[in-house]
């Protein structure tokens, strides 16, 4: 890959180590920085943090986990990568609308779905990236969950590309995140957050009766229901924080 002549759908379709060496290099150097200044800001403990991925595969893992503000991508993917693993955030193709967000977004790995459409050159783009190591971050609630009382449609879709990519997926939690930028505000204030991860789960696990389609449907809302219960247990230890 070369920095001038490498498509859009190059740095989706491509390994993040295939990237020009010089972003590779920045991008070391941004997540580093966001590492540090996420954990003096926002203090953040990762419980049970070994449990996101598979050390008995050489395939990635499908990271889901709810979504309260855009500090938490910032703590999850520089953690992930502090941890020596690669990750593909993966984000609605909506974005994709301002150049410098998708110029941006593509650089970092990011994959972009159209929301409510088969979007099946997406789904290969993450199912490769599986099967080559890497990571795949989704936010299933789709969009930020600012209040209790916010509507929430839970997007699927995320079980499909870990059967594609033959890969287990981790349900985790944040918790504080929200609590970060006061209403009206943009500016974060320094306060402590939380993250948890949960027990793994593989189309192995699901009952052995069901046809591959309700054993999708059974997966995600197994994974769904872990995540939240990460959550609940988190806001619960920590009463007052979101």
């Amino acid at each position: 890959m070369h920095h001038f002549t490498s498509t859009y759908e190059d740095y989706y379709g491509h390994g993040m180590r295939e990237y020009p060496v010089g972003l590779r290099a920045m991008y070391s150097m941004v997540l580093a920085i966001l590492f540090a200044f996420s954990k003096i800001m926002w203090r953040w403990d990762f419980e049970d943090a070994d449990k996101l991925f598979d050390s008995n595969s050489e395939r990635g893992t499908v990271i889901i986990c709810n979504h309260t503000s855009m500090a938490e991508v910032i703590a999850i993917v520089a953690h992930i990568w502090a941890k020596g693993h690669r990750v593909r955030p993966i984000f609605k193709s909506e974005f994709n609308k301002t150049k410098i967000v998708k110029w941006a977004f593509s650089r970092v790995g990011g994959i972009p779905v159209a929301r409510g459409t088969a979007d099946l050159k997406s789904l290969r783009y993450a199912q490769h990236a599986l099967q080559r190591g890497e990571d795949i971050l989704i936010f299933p609630e789709g969009t930020r969950i600012r209040t209790d009382d916010q509507p929430v449609v839970v997007h699927g879709g995320f079980a499909i590309i870990a059967s594609m990519g033959k890969a287990t997926i981790s349900p985790m939690a944040v918790c504080g995140f929200r609590d970060l930028t006061p209403k009206g505000s943009k500016i974060t204030k320094p306060l402590k957050c939380w993250m948890k991860a949960g027990e793994k789960l593989s189309f192995d696990d699901a009952p052995n009766d069901l046809k591959r389609k309700e054993k999708s449907a059974w997966i995600e809302n197994e994974a769904v229901n872990r995540m939240y219960a990460l959550r609940d247990e988190l806001q619960a230890e920590h009463p007052g924080r979101k």
